[in-house]
């Protein structure tokens, strides 16, 4: 399977009732300041370069942000706040995104989630994750990138479920583990960086960020400066 293919599968998958009937009603009922918007309402796939080096993945699509336009981190405060960085750090060629078709492109990186549909208060539940882990297993088989960001705990998470053995040594695993207990080796803190071992001649890594919503963002728990040292340190990595 390529990623064609793969988000070709994505985007029609309905395998969880509530998150279907969610994504459609916001799709159906809009925002006011949306009203003119034709919504996405599916389930939204990765975006980014196919090649890329480094895979940012986040938590899920926003109700009137990725379900709304059909890319991820786009038409979102989250996104208002990270594609500027990524643009500073020379991973985005501009720093808006607005909506598909804004010439907005990556360079070395690619971006997806956890969960592809818009989850009620933002929270997906356990069987919603792990129903929409294999996308994401297949993302990273495809694309074999050697930095993965992990934007908020959850995302972090499901990163030590797809790249650690169950008893948390690190290595490149290629299937889901069937364990979903979090990896006691491995502690989420912002700015922290975790040696996953080597994997098709490439030493790999996983870093971890607070997620970069608004709810961080204004009460400063993230900040621009704390933001941006996160992709240095990704560009560090890929230099060794």
């Amino acid at each position: 399977m390529d990623l064609e293919a793969l988000n070709g599968e994505l985007i029609a998958c309905r395998l969880c009732s509530r998150l279907v009937a969610w994504r459609e009603e916001v799709a159906h009922v809009k925002r006011k300041a949306y009203l003119d918007w034709d919504y996405w309402g599916k389930p939204v796939p990765g975006f980014g370069d196919p090649k890329a080096r480094v895979m940012v993945v986040g938590l899920a699509p926003g109700a009137h942000g990725s379900n709304r336009t059909g890319r991820m981190f786009t038409g979102d405060a989250s996104g208002d706040f990270l594609y500027p960085a990524l643009h500073r750090a020379g991973f985005a060629s501009q720093p808006q995104a607005t909506h598909v078709g804004d010439a907005l492109a990556l360079r070395d990186l690619y971006i997806t989630a956890v969960c592809r549909c818009a989850p009620p208060g933002n929270m997906p539940t356990g069987d919603e994750i792990s129903n929409c882990l294999p996308y994401l297993q297949c993302e990273i088989e495809l694309i074999k990138p050697k930095v993965f960001v992990a934007l908020g705990w959850i995302a972090f998470d499901a990163l030590l479920r797809l790249l650690t053995t169950e008893d948390g040594r690190p290595t490149i695993n290629d299937r889901l583990p069937s364990s979903v207990v979090r990896r006691s080796s491995f502690e989420f803190s912002h700015g922290a960086s975790y040696y996953l071992g080597d994997h098709d001649g490439s030493s790999h890594w996983l870093l971890a960020s607070y997620h970069p919503s608004r709810q961080n963002t204004q009460t400063r728990r993230l900040t621009t400066g704390m933001f941006d040292q996160v992709w240095l340190k990704a560009r560090e990595l890929l230099d060794e």
